[in-house]
């Protein structure tokens, strides 16, 4: 049976000092993630500075967060890279640490087809026995994933879900529908979240959470219970700090953010949110 995710799975941060990864920080933010109920953890996604992580840093980070958590929160790291042979010696690391489950990109640079795309996630998914979250997000990897493809994907039993960051709630839709619940949906794009769903969306690997995790926990649970009301307020208040959160190429925002935390607390309460 596959392990479905859901509610509000950070997509966190990968803190340096001096130009080293600062494990202490990891745990601090493992930590805070716990306290405030955040349902998984993706250490060395988009958000995490994936791309320009050495092989050991990346090791590091994820073998760190993995520590830290502790079997309290689950952990799924991002293995993802453009070279198929790359992203399975990654993901069977992921899955020696004791991963709960990997996010895998579509190979950027490449522009692999779509047959390229399913060849991919296939040897992947077949190379290491651990549940695969994919990762469509066009803007950063130049690459598509259609509708056709992530049902067709869906049908491998190590392949449990995607994250969806094209902006379309159209082509979110057509996923849905074509999956017929084989996947679990979660939004890429925080000011989607609620909007995917409402349509049949499990929830969101988030970058506002990286400072307000409790709300974002309290929008996806509403919508999760059906409180329909109480999720679109705590939506609408998120929504002005979603957008900041892109101003500039993520994660310039959010680390900037988390910087001067102290500094932003009186005028996130201004919104009604919470720290």
């Amino acid at each position: 049976m596959k392990r479905f995710f859901q509610g509000s799975i950070v997509a966190m941060v990968t803190p340096f000092r001096d130009g080293v990864v600062d494990k202490a920080k990891i745990r601090e933010q493992v930590e805070f993630h716990v306290k405030h109920g955040t349902d998984a953890i993706v250490p060395c996604g988009t958000t995490g500075e994936a791309p320009t992580l050495s092989p050991e840093e990346h090791k590091e980070v994820v073998e760190e967060t993995i520590k830290a958590a502790a079997g309290r929160v689950p952990v799924i790291p991002g293995t993802g890279t453009n070279s198929t042979a790359k992203t399975i010696a990654l993901t069977k690391h992921a899955k020696a640490a004791g991963a709960a489950a990997v996010l895998i990109v579509n190979p950027y640079y490449n522009k692999p087809t779509q047959a390229g795309l399913t060849a991919h996630f296939r040897a992947i998914a077949a190379a290491v026995d651990i549940p695969i979250i994919m990762y469509n997000i066009p803007g950063r990897t130049a690459v598509n994933m259609l509708p056709e493809t992530v049902a067709e994907l869906a049908e491998h039993p190590n392949i449990v879900g995607i994250k969806e960051a094209t902006g379309d709630l159209v082509q979110m839709t057509q996923d849905i529908i074509l999956c017929r619940g084989k996947l679990c949906f979660l939004s890429g794009d925080d000011t989607l979240t609620l909007p995917l769903m409402a349509v049949g969306g499990a929830g969101v690997i988030s970058v506002v959470a990286n400072i307000v995790p409790g709300d974002v926990v309290a929008m996806t649970h509403a919508a999760l219970e059906g409180d329909w009301k109480r999720a679109q307020e705590a939506h609408l208040r998120l929504f002005p700090l979603c957008q900041a959160m892109f101003y500039e190429t993520n994660p310039i925002s959010v680390k900037t953010a988390m910087k001067i935390l102290r500094k932003l607390e009186k005028a996130l309460k201004a919104y009604g949110l919470t720290v």
